[in-house]
């Protein structure tokens, strides 16, 4: 018998779910990146295992599909939530992550809020490798006619470089995304977000994620995504955030936190070799 699994996705952002409270698993980065690899493997974006938490409903950890243990991601805790209150059928399950203790809540059917915590928005908290003002930095990161405006950084447990862009379906992400994601002004590299303003409530964006590309929706990247966009005044604090597998709703309210609300889905389950 092999170890059995969930494969999820939150928005087409896909997630392999191993939940190990009952047997451990600490996967090497060679590991994970053979179950993630989409022609030999199962494919997925992120690897997630689920463990055991002394104050909270479950930890949780996260790789890239490039075997990278990250600290946050919001469309996979957005299906952990989902699968902690679906067991203990209760309404809101707390999870244990690197960036911190995250609250989720049911928001309706398969739709899963997720408090994830206050925005980090100075240079060292992102971090940058250099003092600027995260708001709109002064560093061009990338000479495409689309990306001379200076972007804006927010860290979401995790870094993340928003720009704002006239058409997003213009820019070539797959191009500029892994150029950006590992300029020398991010050490521990990147995700890069580029956001078309349609309103004061809507946003169309695209992420390039660090050790992942381009996926179909990043939840982190949306948060960051509304918040850079606030702080420059080109939206409210909340907005309805378009990405390419569909519609998150983010706000950042008065208390500092920023608020994802969005689906989670449940695509098969099978087992590891």
């Amino acid at each position: 018998m092999g170890r059995p699994f969930l494969k999820m996705n939150g928005l087409g952002n896909d997630f392999v779910v191993v939940e190990t409270r009952s047997a451990p698993f600490a996967p090497s980065a060679d590991e994970v990146r053979a179950i993630a690899n989409r022609a030999t493997g199962v494919g997925c974006d992120q690897l997630i295992v689920i463990e055991q938490a002394d104050d909270a409903d479950a930890r949780v950890r996260f790789w890239n599909a490039d075997g990278e243990e990250v600290s946050a991601c919001g469309n996979g805790t957005r299906c952990v939530g989902w699968l902690l209150m679906q067991s203990s059928g209760r309404d809101d399950a707390v999870i244990e992550t690197k960036a911190g203790r995250l609250t989720a809540s049911r928001a309706g059917d398969r739709l899963v809020s997720v408090d994830m915590g206050r925005p980090g928005l100075d240079w060292a908290e992102i971090p940058l490798a250099e003092p600027q003002d995260t708001r709109s930095l002064e560093t061009v990161l990338y000479h495409h006619a689309d990306l001379m405006a200076p972007p804006g950084c927010v860290s979401m447990g995790n870094p993340h470089v928003v720009f704002f862009v006239p058409d997003v379906e213009s820019v070539p992400i797959v191009r500029v995304g892994p150029e950006i994601e590992r300029h020398p002004l991010f050490p521990q590299q990147v995700n890069a977000g580029f956001a078309q303003i349609k309103g004061r409530d809507r946003i169309r964006l695209r992420v390039w994620e660090r050790g992942a590309g381009l996926t179909k929706a990043c939840g982190t990247g949306a948060c960051a995504a509304l918040v850079a966009a606030s702080r420059r005044d080109l939206t409210g604090r909340h907005a309805t955030l378009e990405l390419d597998g569909g519609e998150l709703f983010i706000e950042w309210n008065a208390e500092d936190h920023v608020i994802m609300t969005g689906p989670a889905a449940v695509d098969f389950a099978g087992e590891l070799p």
